[in-house]
């Protein structure tokens, strides 16, 4: 994954006022895990207002006519997630409103942390611990291991 391009993306976010917060690899990054990924997480809130917000962050950085195939509408419905390939990248993003009925936009915490200087909306360590934790993919586990043993959360 290119990082600085993904900054690139996250700083335009902050200034077009995106609603947004990372979560997976690149929340464990901004928690002290380093862990390489081929793509970054984004929640956003799936209002026409924030979505256009975004669409703007990312033409900012990737001169890309399929950005307005996002749509408030896909991020609101019933499955809620939209993956984003940006031009000659090797790295996918995928935005999503909620996953499931367990976590959503609305209701997930999360704090600023900065990431090279650059201020990120993040899930907080103990909600992407508890996101990582029990599902059956071996690298979430792992990852909620690492989590564990660096924030002491007990199961």
């Amino acid at each position: 994954m290119d990082f600085a391009k993904v900054l690139a993306l996250i700083a335009a976010m902050n200034r077009e006022v995106v609603e947004y917060i990372t979560f997976g690899a690149l929340a464990l990054t901004a928690h002290g895990i380093v862990r390489a990924t081929k793509d970054a997480d984004f929640f956003v809130k799936p209002t026409e207002d924030n979505i256009d917000r975004l669409k703007r962050a990312i033409r900012s950085v990737w001169d890309d006519p399929h950005v307005d195939e996002i749509s408030a509408a896909d991020l609101a419905g019933d499955y809620p997630s939209v993956q984003y390939g940006p031009p000659d990248e090797a790295f996918t993003i995928d935005f999503v409103s909620r996953l499931g009925t367990a976590y959503s936009y609305d209701e997930l915490p999360w704090e600023v942390i900065p990431i090279d200087g650059i201020p990120t909306r993040v899930v907080t360590a103990a909600t992407l611990y508890a996101m990582k934790r029990n599902t059956v993919r071996p690298k979430d586990r792992i990852d909620a291991e690492w989590l564990r043993e660096e924030f002491g959360f007990k199961d």
